[in-house]
């Protein structure tokens, strides 16, 4: 652990930068072991963020039984026997990175910490400070032994935190304590805007009960002119969410982050809401849209430090889509602020008439579509969205929802359109709290995946919607802490402390996805000691298991349905046990259930149909994922072990969080592993009849459920009964609680009886070993160069050599960056040892970029895909042409 609280660093670093910068006629001048020295006339190096930096970085010299100056120049720093210079070479440096280079100054050991902008300067001296934090020895960790470039690869790395439940949220919402800490680890960890969300507590105001915040102003402001209030909330109340919030924005940006505020919901009524806990009086249909203006722009300039506001403009929001005169007065408030706020609409819903109402503004635009609908599926954007999500013209919905459920569906969970040539807005990738929710996860493989594809056609980056984001949603709230620990010495003393590395792996990587590994390592050594690489090897294969399900197997794309980490037993008979999801194909089992990406991977019915054909389109099977599940579960296991036979203490809270949440996901992985090759033997046993392949899914699908049994009486002595994210039994309870369901499935596949055909009764053993073995995929030895970009209305010739054994034959699969569209394919002329074919002329006349593939085949019952994934399914398994 650290050697002083956490706490006290922050304290200390507050008094050292408001006492270190007084130069030669302050405590400047006073001697000290190592100096930390910025030029008063350095307005970047001296600005107020590096102040506070530097602060931080003397608080961990400090703690470390060294003393340390914060001065103006060397000549004030006394007899000090080592120096942190900052300053140099800073223009030659891009935005926010920095440059920490081992120097002599007057022939005293030295570093040089050199950044073009305030943020770059604040990077570098935390980074310094982190190191010292974690190291035995101050001078040991300042003294380099080359220098550190860094440069952000993403320009938006964002973390996104909840208001959605007055129970479970006010506590930290008032903690002045929590937010230093808080906001300190952010911006050690580089990212660089922190977002506070309000009003989505709900999807949509009806049967609303928990209502604290959700039509946020009223909460927060007395607008003049207006009198408008949420009853029974009092006056003082009010204020103090005021400045709280006005608090909060400040202390982001004393770090040099960006504030977002999210303003989720601009409903001021509820529909069917008779349990609501408060009711907005004063407004009016015709007052509304005046008064929101009036008191957004209210805030925006009572708390300067506020840099973009965030909107639902969807039906969701309150506000039926298409009431463009609403935003038009709304974003009007953005504009009476009197400077520069981005305006960042969430992606569902949107079309033309909003890009130009925000473009109007003059202000900066962003659109913030869903990663992984929302979920978090693995590090590359799914090459197709669902059928479920393609647009449609007859939408029968209600005039609220007439774009996101018509012509605009497919803008619900993906990117859809947006990345059209010539767009007045920037692409800002937001991952939904879907299956990442509770337990801990930290993989860097994963996260520098989500870094290189963050920036994905020139999008600006990411916004994480952080772990516990929805704890207490709808109104279900609990006392007791977020974390949900039914042992209670597992609590930290603040929610967010549970994930300590989840925020260094993911911060560091977004940042850099080629980041050094010491820079979270530093702190495994720190936390677990000897048990430092098996904690991060185990933690590593144990949070690629629910990315890899989210993307393989996906019950329904809304977090609000499907909760990935505690999910509600799929029945795999039709008919069998209820249905718990309704966003899914019909008709509804386990076998049907669709891919989030069904371009790349294949639904277990499919995958059946295939094994029964003896054909292979090349996608990865539910066969191969749940290959992955079982070497993963095993990996994750085997490290945890070694970890367990090496921590100084297994009863140390920090390391029993660990523990119990990877021993979960090891129970998930290889729950899933039986049940997926379960549905694929059930499936074969529909079509054939085969009382084999009943047999042995009967078999597996009890495998499964026992193991299910055991993860989940071990989470019974450490999680709550009633783990809750929302009011519906989808969306709280316990790994216990879905026993039933699952018993009851079993018991309906006992039960189920298909008679014996003769037709294709050749294929049914082979089936039924793909079903249970190990599959292969075919090792071609490819080589493919791809074009340096393509020119509109012109074809583009793509060509594939193959060394070794050649495939029979091959096919170009390619589409533009438009999930609103399908693929199209086209098989490849074979020469020689090379495969050729061209992307139409016609095709290429569109503003979109192209992404393309190729499938090869090995033979009717082998293919494969080029580029593919790799072991890790860490990288993008197709290729991206831009424009020249």
């Amino acid at each position: 652990m650290q050697s002083i609280p956490r706490r006290k660093f922050i304290r200390q670093a507050g008094q050292a930068a408001a006492l270190g910068y007084l130069g030669a006629s302050g405590l400047g001048a006073a001697p000290g072991r190592i100096a930390i020295i910025a030029s008063p006339s350095d307005a970047v190096a001296s600005s107020a963020p590096a102040k506070w930096a530097a602060g931080e970085l003397r608080s961990a010299i400090e703690s470390k039984g060294a003393s340390a100056v914060i001065a103006g120049s060397m000549g004030d720093a006394g007899d000090a026997a080592f120096a942190v210079l900052l300053g140099g070479e800073s223009a030659r440096l891009p935005r926010e990175g920095f440059r920490i280079a081992p120097a002599r100054i007057s022939s005293k050991p030295a570093v040089r910490a050199a950044a073009s902008d305030v943020r770059g300067y604040v990077y570098a001296l935390t980074e310094l400070a982190d190191r010292v934090r974690h190291g035995a020895d101050p001078l040991a960790a300042l003294t380099l032994a080359a220098t550190i470039d860094e440069q952000p690869a993403n320009t938006v790395r964002s973390m996104t935190r909840a208001f959605v439940s007055d129970v479970e949220d006010k506590a930290w919402y008032y903690d002045k304590g929590f937010w230093r800490d808080y906001l300190t680890t952010l911006v050690t960890n580089r990212f660089n805007r922190f977002s506070l969300t309000l009003g989505l507590g709900y999807d949509f105001p009806r049967d609303v009960v928990g209502d604290y915040m959700h039509f946020a102003y009223p909460f927060l402001v007395d607008v003049p002119g207006y009198k408008v209030r949420a009853v029974p909330l009092d006056d003082a109340e009010r204020d103090r969410n005021f400045e709280m919030l006005r608090f909060i924005s400040e202390e982001t940006a004393a770090r040099g982050l960006d504030f977002q505020l999210g303003l989720w919901t601009h409903a001021y009524q509820w529909t069917e809401s008779p349990r609501a806990q408060h009711h907005v009086e004063g407004l009016t249909p015709e007052t509304h849209a005046p008064y929101c203006r009036d008191a957004l722009a209210m805030i925006l300039k009572a708390c300067p430090a506020i840099k973009g506001v965030t909107f639902r403009i969807h039906g969701e929001s309150g506000i039926p889509e298409g009431s463009y005169d609403f935003w038009r007065v709304l974003f009007d408030g953005v504009v009476r602020a009197g400077r520069p706020i981005e305006i960042d609409m969430h992606a569902k819903g949107i079309d033309n008439k909003m890009f130009d109402l925000a473009a109007a503004t003059g202000m900066p635009v962003k659109v913030s579509p869903k990663y992984w609908a929302e979920h978090m599926g693995l590090g590359y954007h799914q090459a197709a969205i669902r059928e479920l999500e393609m647009p449609r013209e007859d939408s029968h919905e209600d005039a609220i929802f007439s774009l996101s459920n018509g012509s605009r569906r497919f803008l619900r969970y993906g990117y859809g359109d947006l990345f059209q040539e010539g767009r007045r807005f920037d692409v800002l990738f937001r991952m939904w709290p879907g299956t990442q929710r509770m337990l801990l996860w930290g993989d860097p493989a994963t996260a520098a995946a989500y870094g290189q594809a963050s920036h994905f056609c020139g999008a600006s980056g990411i916004e994480i919607c952080e772990p516990l984001f929805f704890k207490g949603r709808e109104g279900s709230g609990l006392p007791g802490g977020r974390c949900g620990y039914a042992d209670k010495s597992l609590n930290p003393q603040h929610d967010w402390e549970k994930y300590a590395y989840t925020y260094r792996v993911w911060g560091q990587l977004l940042y850099n996805p080629k980041a050094d590994p010491e820079q979270w390592r530093r702190y495994l050594r720190t936390t677990f000691e000897k048990a430092a690489v098996p904690v991060e090897t185990s933690l590593a294969h144990a949070s690629r298991v629910l990315p890899m399900l989210t993307t393989a197997h996906q019950p329904s794309a809304s977090n609000r349905g499907y909760w990935v980490e505690v999910p509600v037993n799929m029945p795999m008979v039709e008919h069998g046990a209820p249905i718990p999801y309704g966003d899914t194909p019909t008709p509804k089992r386990f076998g049907t259930v669709s891919p989030l990406d069904p371009q790349m991977f294949s639904s277990v019915e499919e995958h059946a149909a295939e094994l029964l054909a003896g054909k292979s389109s090349g996608k990865y099977s539910p066969v191969e994922v749940a290959r992955f599940f079982e070497s993963s579960a095993a990996a994750a296991e085997t490290a945890l072990e070694a970890a367990a036979g090496s921590v100084a203490s297994r009863k140390d809270p920090q390391f029993r969080r660990v523990e119990e949440d990877v021993r979960i996901q090891i129970g998930m992985a290889r729950f899933y592993a039986a049940k997926l090759r379960a549905g694929v033997l059930y499936e074969i046993y529909q079509r054939t009849g085969n009382s084999e392949a009943h047999e042995q899914a009967l078999a597996l699908y009890r495998q499964a459920r026992t193991v299910w049994a055991v993860m989940a009486e071990r989470a019974r002595g450490v999680y709550v009964a009633d783990l809750t994210y929302g009011e519906t039994p989808v969306r709280r309870g316990h790994w216990m609680d879905r026993l039933p369901a699952i018993d009851q499935d079993i018991a309906a596949l006992e039960k189920a009886h298909f008679a014996a055909s003769p037709a294709g009764s050749e294929r049914v053993a082979p089936a039924i070993a793909g079903a249970t073995g190990q599959p292969s995929r075919p090792g071609f030895q490819c080589a493919h160069t791809a074009p340096t970009g393509f020119q509109a209305g012109k074809p583009v010739a793509l060509a594939l050599s193959v060394q070794g054994q050649a495939p029979q034959g091959a096919r170009l699969y390619y589409r533009r960056v438009n999930q609103a569209e399908r693929w199209q394919a086209v098989d490849m002329q074979h020469e020689g040892r090379s495969f050729r074919a061209s992307i139409p002329a016609e095709y290429t006349k569109s503003p979109f970029a192209l992404q393309y593939f190729f499938e090869l085949r090995q033979s009717s019952t082998a293919a494969t895909l080029y580029p593919g994934f790799n072991e890790l399914f860490t990288n993008q398994p197709y290729h991206l042409l831009t424009k020249v």
